[in-house]
């Protein structure tokens, strides 16, 4: 089943770059269509495959950051290509 997911990374301290871009690094290996924008990193492909990844790429960003919120919307369907409507 295909899926989209939109998901972001908050490390709660002043460096909170670092763990996020690690996170990405990681992220850019995995075999899944990723489109990156400022505020947030969306995933494509297949559901199973990207929750699998997920649960064992966010336990260790979990392990590694004392507070840390990370926000995840799961849409059904491949929305990777989308476009706005116009008027």
């Amino acid at each position: 089943m295909k899926a989209s997911f939109d998901l972001s990374i908050y490390p709660l301290h002043k460096d909170f770059e670092k763990p996020i871009k690690a996170f990405i690094r990681q992220l850019r290996k995995s075999p899944f269509e990723l489109i990156e924008t400022p505020l947030s990193t969306q995933i494509y492909g297949d559901y199973f495959e990207i929750m699998q990844w997920l649960t064992e790429h966010l336990s260790q960003t979990f392990e590694n950051e004392e507070h840390c919120v990370i926000t995840l919307k799961i849409l059904k369907g491949d929305r990777s290509r989308y476009k706005p409507f116009e008027d």
